[in-house]
């Protein structure tokens, strides 16, 4: 994969064709997994624990087909079952005003020398695209590509997913279905489940960062 550089305008056009950089979030941006994190900060210390009791046999399943979608969608279930929108948006607004240290700061710098570019960055993340979003926002960033949550008629969190686990082909999907085939030209990752992503980029970055706050 390619070293993190310095970058140019070189052959960058202007306007709605401008290119794309893609992040991962989770260990990309940040320094650890972000969901996780957000469960664990909004659940009391006794909960959290009889949570982990109650994904034992999901954690089991998960040692045989390693479907991170669905295991993800159980702890979803178990800690967020029933929580509303409104509710989770304000949390995770919370979440990411307490947790910026998740942020790894050469990760933050790389995405600041692009900001100053001709190009469309987005982040492409397998967490759940309501608890990135503030994230997103915070960097400035032109669009955020993640696993939806479903919501019930009462707007209630019902522990299964509106869309696949964004990760894998799944993340490509997702870019070409908001883009078409517009240009790609970076990626950052670092993990397998980044490996078509960075494919498809014209300049694939594979753990690059490695800082912490």
């Amino acid at each position: 994969m390619a070293q993190e550089r310095d970058v140019d305008d070189t052959d960058i056009p202007d306007g709605p064709e401008r290119p794309i950089v893609a992040f991962d979030f989770d260990g990309t941006l940040t320094v650890r997994d972000s969901y996780t994190a957000f469960l664990k900060w909004r659940t009391p210390a006794v909960q959290w624990w009889l949570g982990l009791l109650r994904l034992i046999p999901a954690s089991a399943r998960y040692l045989f087909d390693r479907d991170r979608g669905r295991i993800k969608a159980a702890a979803t279930k178990v800690y967020l079952g029933g929580v509303s929108r409104a509710q989770l948006e304000t949390d995770a607004r919370r979440f990411a005003e307490f947790s910026r240290s998740l942020l790894r700061p050469d990760a933050v710098l790389a995405w600041k020398r692009w900001r100053k570019e001709q190009v469309r960055l987005i982040i492409v993340t397998a967490s759940p695209d309501i608890v990135v979003a503030p994230f997103a926002r915070g960097l400035g960033a032109d669009d955020l590509l993640g696993t939806q949550l479903a919501f019930d008629e009462r707007d209630r969190v019902t522990g299964v997913f509106a869309s696949p686990n964004c990760r894998g082909d799944e993340k490509v999907a997702r870019i070409r279905a908001a883009y078409g085939d517009l240009r790609v030209r970076a990626a950052y990752g670092d993990t397998s489940g980044d490996a078509e992503m960075l494919a498809m980029a014209d300049e694939p970055y594979y753990r690059v960062f490695t800082g912490k706050p």
